[in-house]
């Protein structure tokens, strides 16, 4: 029984699914390699939201493979770490933002539905109840999406994908807005959305090595 279930070699099992579900890797390869053709995102854009995702979704093996991808493709270490902050700056916004959900359980008299826009006028609350962290948060936020190495619209086409990993309707919401107001295209937010539903995919397909592995332990 191996001891330690994150080595790189575990990459070497996935051989096996060309004969244990061939259809299904031909057409998840397929998948992964449109959506990472060049189109209104370089390459080394989608790399680099790539990365961002990984955060996300947490995936070791998806964290070498496509470091290694946007190296490749031209993208600097500072691009990389710049990425990887927005991906945490949304991460927090996300848990932010939902906070007004503990507001509407407290008040009896709050509306049935969970997701509406107007939810986030409740936001102030937190800053009242936890004004330091709040504020905390805010800087946070505004360095980690200000421009740097990448530009500012860069990263909120980058916000919008995280956004999509993470399933938070009030960040898909507000960067979506922020990504159009800076400049990016509907085409270049539909790309960047599809990068995420591939490292989505991809996690839970490099992850395949250690079913492979438990069941033959």
């Amino acid at each position: 029984m191996v001891s330690n279930f994150y080595i790189k070699d575990n990459k070497q099992l996935m051989a096996q699914l060309k004969e244990l579900a061939p259809e299904q890797l031909k057409a998840f390869n397929d998948f992964n390699t449109l959506v990472f053709k060049n189109g209104a995102l370089t390459i080394k854009e989608k790399e680099i939201i790539a990365v961002a995702i990984t955060m996300v979704t947490q995936c070791p093996y998806c964290i070498d493979s496509h470091t290694k991808k946007a190296k490749k493709a031209g993208a600097a270490l500072e691009e990389l770490a710049e990425a990887a902050f927005v991906a945490a700056a949304i991460e927090a916004g996300g848990t932010v933002t939902h906070s007004t959900h503990v507001h509407h359980a407290s008040n009896q008299d709050a509306p049935d539905v969970l997701y509406a826009r107007s939810n986030l006028k409740n936001l102030g609350q937190l800053g009242k109840l936890a004004p330091e962290g709040f504020k905390g948060y805010q800087a946070f936020s505004a360095a980690a999406t200000k421009a740097g190495k990448l530009s500012a619209k860069f990263k909120e086409i980058i916000a919008v994908a995280v956004a999509n990993a993470t399933q938070c309707p009030y960040c898909i919401d507000v960067h979506t807005k922020k990504a159009i107001n800076l400049g990016a295209t509907n085409e270049e937010l539909a790309e960047a959305i599809m990068v995420t539903s591939a490292l989505k995919a991809g996690g839970s397909y490099a992850h395949i090595s250690h079913i492979i592995q438990s069941f033959q332990d």
